[in-house]
């Protein structure tokens, strides 16, 4: 089985191309690598880009960008997602960096964009605003959570790493505990993006740009049971929630368990099904505002 093994970038639509684009270059500190009149692409530093927004009538997340091993046939892994019954089609240069495609929408109506190749921007970090390390992971409700986690690891190859509940599903597609969050929810939506930050102190210097820039969080800091990361959350131009972590926990796939840190409730710490919700959320007690998983 051909598997994806990172997620690259995730692509927007929205109403506001200019304000987002000051948000993302101005607060959370991308490199504005290319734009023409209606798209937009932004790095956080190594690939050619992390973020793309293009002008639309509503604000959604309506793709994913992810690498497949180096080597693959893209041939080869259209016969595989075809014999799944789903349809795909071929690009050639539909983007910057990114020679040729395959894409196909999962099943929940997300459009996966995936290729072997890419050509990198090497844009460096920058020095104004939030200058995150790269993006860690996307997150949506879901109308039916079994079946978007049988898409994600039948399809795709992802593995799961731990469940809050019977309603929340954290996902990974390499070392990394989660790239893709599933969470139930009454309508098909993205609930939040999240970039990886260096640590403690670069999550504090982010929480006070933002103040300056009078943007407010939304939760945290929060300690997460699951994954085991601090975090921070706020809102873009759009609405959209931010989410900003450092310490997340990887996995070591060979044992099957998660790499010790003292933060840790086990040890060793493996994949589970997380009955203490409070402790799930956010081991140092505040719970998230009402209506935020919505």
């Amino acid at each position: 089985m051909i598997k994806v093994n990172r997620i690259v970038y995730a692509a927007f639509e929205t109403p506001d191309l200019n304000a987002q684009i000051d948000h993302y270059t101005k607060v959370m500190g991308l490199t504005l690598i290319d734009r023409d009149n209606d798209a937009a692409y932004l790095s956080t530093g190594a690939d050619h880009h992390t973020v793309v927004l293009r002008q639309g009538s509503t604000a959604r997340c309506d793709a994913l960008g992810f690498q497949l091993p180096p080597g693959a046939s893209l041939s080869d892994y259209a016969k595989q997602i075809e014999g799944h019954g789903i349809r795909t089609k071929r690009l050639s240069d539909s983007q910057p960096s990114i020679g040729e495609a395959l894409v196909f929408d999962d099943s929940k109506g997300t459009r996966v964009e995936t290729f072997v190749s890419t050509t990198p921007a090497n844009a460096g970090f920058q020095r104004a605003g939030i200058a995150p390390n790269k993006l860690g992971h996307v997150a949506f409700n879901v109308t039916d959570i079994e079946a978007t986690v049988g898409f994600y690891c039948g399809v795709l190859g992802f593995k799961v790493s731990d469940w809050m509940g019977d309603f929340f599903a954290f996902l990974r597609c390499g070392p990394d505990h989660h790239t893709i969050n599933l969470v139930s929810g009454t309508a098909g939506k993205m609930h939040h993006i999240a970039f990886e930050l260096r640590d403690w102190t670069h999550i504090r210097d982010a929480c006070d740009l933002l103040a300056r820039d009078r943007v407010p969080l939304v939760w945290g800091p929060v300690r997460h049971g699951i994954g085991h990361n601090i975090s921070t959350y706020h809102r873009n131009a759009d609405g959209q929630i931010i989410e900003l972590f450092c310490e997340l926990d990887r996995v070591n796939e060979e044992l099957e368990i998660y790499d010790p840190r003292p933060t840790h409730q086990e040890f060793p710490q493996k994949g589970k099904i997380w009955e203490d919700i409070g402790m799930a959320a956010n081991m140092w007690g505040t719970p998230p505002p009402e209506g935020f998983l919505d």
